[in-house]
């Protein structure tokens, strides 16, 4: 699936810039060599993110 329509990046991307240590949106652009444009996206990358820190924080209980 498609997270990033214009500058297609797909979800596999977007969880391995985040296991690579991506906090933040703009660390994600940057892990896979883009730019935001639309911006549309950011908001799914910022749930992703959540999920994620979610899911370390239950695992580390």
């Amino acid at each position: 699936m498609y997270v990033c329509n214009c500058n297609g990046i797909r979800e596999r991307e977007v969880r391995a810039a985040i296991a690579a240590g991506a906090t933040r949106p703009a660390q994600i652009f940057k892990a896979c060599e883009s730019r935001p444009q639309c911006a549309r996206c950011v908001c799914d990358m910022n749930r992703m993110l959540r999920d994620e820190a979610e899911a370390l924080r239950y695992a580390a209980e």
